[in-house]
C-alpha cells in the first residue's frame, strides 16, 4: 500500500492518494480543486486513480472529487448518510455510488470500510483502511472533520455559517455518540489522517502534527476526557472562531456540484491606465505587495490582501463573489498573478479577470492623481495620541475572539476582520481610527479596506499586540464589548 498526503497552508487542508501497489490502483480522498495535483503523482507512483471519494460536503474550500472523478473516469463515491436535506444534489447527475454505515470498497488489495461519524456535519463518513495483504486488521482512518490531532470537529457551522438555527447542539450531541462508538469499535494503534491542521477554523485547537493514533488522542484530545454528553456539549461549542464568511458560499457549491475548473486559471495582464475604470466601475482590485509597500504608497480604492501564506484564507473573509477581481503585482512577470488566481479558484472565486503589473503606479501619478498612504505608529506613538483624550483615536482590534481574551490595548473595541466592513457603515469618514492585530498583517488588510471604503483618517498599528507588550505597555485581559454582529 502506498500513502501520499498532499497539504495546502493556506487552507491548512489535507487530502490523501492511497494506492494498492499489487493492482496499480489508486483512490483520492478529500481532492480540492487543483486537481492535476493528484494525476501527476498516481502517475509518478506508477498508479491510476479509479476511485474517488470524500469525507463529507467542506464548508471551507471547493472539493474537487467531482472534477478528478471525471477527468481520470473514476468512479465517485458519496455520502448517503444524514437524510435528505444533506444529500448531494448533484449524486445523480454525477453517476456518483452513495456510501452509507459498513459499506465497503476496494482499491486493488487495499479495503475501504465507511462508517457514518455524524457530528461536525450530518452526512459525516470516516474512512477505515485496510491493506489486506500485510494483515486483516485496520491500519489507520481518514478521518475528515471528525477526530483532528488534539480536537475535534466543530458542530456549529451549519447553524453560524449556514444560518441553519437549533443545528448545532444538536449536532455535538452527534458528535458525543460518534466518538464513543468509534472509540469503542477501533483499536489504540489506529492511525488517524485527519482533513485539517494548525491554523484551520473547522476547529478551535488543531495541533501541527501531520497524524496521530486514536491512543494518543485518547490520552491526550481534550474531547475524549469529557464522558458526560451535557458537558461535552457546553465545552465543544465553547471558544470556537468566527466561521470565515465564505464557508456558507462553500456549504453551497459543494452540495449543489462545483462547476469544473478545467486547469488552473491563467489571467492576462491589463494596461495600466485601465485600473482607474475597473475601479470605477466598482470591480476590486487586489495589491499583493507586502504591507510596508501598500502603507508608502497605494492606488485609493485597491485592498492589500499580500501574496502569502494567509493569502486565501483573508480574500475568503473579505471579497465577495459577484464582482470581477483584479491583481495588482510589482512583478513583471504573471507569475504573482497566477498563483493569487490558482489560491482564489480553491474557494470558488473565479472571477479574475486580469492583472496589472508596476507601472500601473507611475501612470496613475503621471495622471495628475496622488497615491495614498497609510500612517503606521509604533506602540509607543500610538500610546501617546491616547493619552491625549481631546484627539484620541478610535482602537478597533480585529483579530478573534479568543486573541482578544487573552489581553487587548485598554478602550479597544473588538470587530474581527470579517465583520470590520459591516460594523463601521455608520461611522463618520473622517474619524481616526487605528487598526490592530497580532503583527500588523490582518490588521493592514482591514486599513486598506476601510480606506476603499472613504475613511480618510485611518492607521494600522506598527507590529500589533507584539510591539506593543514589547514596549510593556498595559494589557487588559476582562472581557470587553463585542462590536455588534
Amino acid at each position: 500500500m502506498l500513502l501520499k498526503r498532499f497539504y495546502h497552508e493556506g487552507l491548512a487542508q489535507a487530502s490523501y492518494l492511497v494506492g494498492c501497489q499489487q493492482t496499480g490502483d489508486a483512490v483520492v480522498v478529500d481532492a480540492n480543486r487543483d486537481v492535476e495535483q493528484y494525476v501527476a503523482a498516481a502517475a509518478a507512483h506508477g498508479l491510476r486513480i479509479t476511485t474517488v471519494t470524500e469525507t463529507h460536503i467542506h464548508a471551507d474550500y471547493v472539493s474537487g472529487s467531482r472534477e478528478l472523478a471525471a477527468a481520470t473516469d473514476a468512479v465517485l463515491l458519496l455520502s448517503g448518510e444524514g437524510g435528505p436535506d444533506w444529500h448531494y444534489a448533484f449524486a445523480e447527475a454525477a453517476r456518483a455510488r452513495l456510501l452509507y454505515d459498513g459499506d465497503q470498497f476496494q482499491v486493488g488489495n487495499v479495503r475501504v470500510d465507511v462508517v457514518h461519524t455524524p457530528g461536525h456535519t450530518p452526512e459525516h463518513l470516516t474512512f477505515v483502511v485496510t491493506d489486506t495483504l500485510a494483515s486483516e486488521r485496520p491500519i489507520g482512518a481518514f478521518t475528515g472533520d471528525f477526530i483532528f490531532v488534539g480536537d475535534v470537529g466543530r458542530p456549529d457551522l451549519l447553524e453560524r455559517a449556514a444560518g441553519l438555527e437549533g443545528t448545532m447542539r444538536a449536532g455535538a450531541k452527534l458528535l458525543f455518540e460518534s466518538l464513543r462508538r468509534f472509540t469503542e469499535h477501533y483499536p489504540d494503534y489506529l492511525q488517524l489522517w485527519p482533513g485539517h491542521g494548525a491554523g484551520s477554523a473547522c476547529g478551535k485547537s488543531l495541533g501541527a502534527v501531520p497524524q496521530s493514533t486514536l491512543g494518543y488522542e485518547k490520552l491526550v484530545n481534550w474531547a475524549f476526557q469529557i464522558d458526560n454528553e451535557a458537558r461535552f456539549v457546553e465545552a465543544v461549542l465553547d471558544g470556537q472562531p468566527d466561521p470565515p464568511t465564505y464557508f456558507a458560499t462553500m456549504k453551497r457549491i459543494n452540495r449543489e456540484g462545483p462547476l469544473p475548473l478545467g486547469g488552473l486559471p491563467v489571467p492576462p495582464r491589463r494596461a495600466a491606465p485601465d485600473v482607474a475604470h475597473v475601479l470605477a466601475r466598482g470591480d476590486i482590485v487586489i495589491d499583493l505587495r507586502r504591507q510596508a509597500s501598500f502603507a508608502a504608497g497605494f492606488v485609493p480604492g485597491t485592498i492589500s490582501i499580500p501574496l502569502n501564506r494567509g493569502f486565501v484564507g483573508y480574500a475568503g473573509w473579505i471579497l465577495p463573489y459577484d464582482r470581477d477581481l483584479y491583481f495588482l503585482s510589482d512583478s513583471e512577470d504573471d507569475g504573482e498573478a497566477r498563483r493569487a488566481a490558482a489560491e482564489l479558484a480553491l474557494i470558488g472565486l473565479d472571477r479574475v479577470a486580469g492583472w496589472f503589473g508596476p507601472d500601473v503606479f507611475s501612470i496613475w501619478s503621471l495622471g495628475g492623481r496622488e497615491l495614498g498612504t497609510i500612517r503606521r505608529p509604533t506602540a509607543p506613538q500610538l500610546a501617546a495620541e491616547l493619552d491625549r483624550s481631546a484627539a484620541a483615536p478610535a482602537i478597533l482590534d480585529v483579530r478573534a475572539e479568543s486573541e482578544w481574551q487573552e489581553g487587548h490595548i485598554p478602550r479597544a473595541t473588538l470587530v474581527p476582520l470579517g465583520r470590520l466592513a459591516s460594523s463601521v457603515q455608520d461611522r463618520p469618514r473622517d474619524e481616526p481610527l487605528v487598526l490592530v492585530c497580532r503583527s500588523g498583517n490582518r490588521s493592514g488588510i482591514g486599513a486598506s479596506l476601510l480606506a476603499s471604503m472613504g475613511f480618510t483618517n485611518v492607521a494600522n498599528l506598527r507590529d500589533g499586540m507584539i510591539g506593543w507588550e514589547q514596549a510593556g505597555l498595559p494589557v487588559e485581559r476582562e472581557d470587553h464589548a463585542l462590536a455588534p454582529r
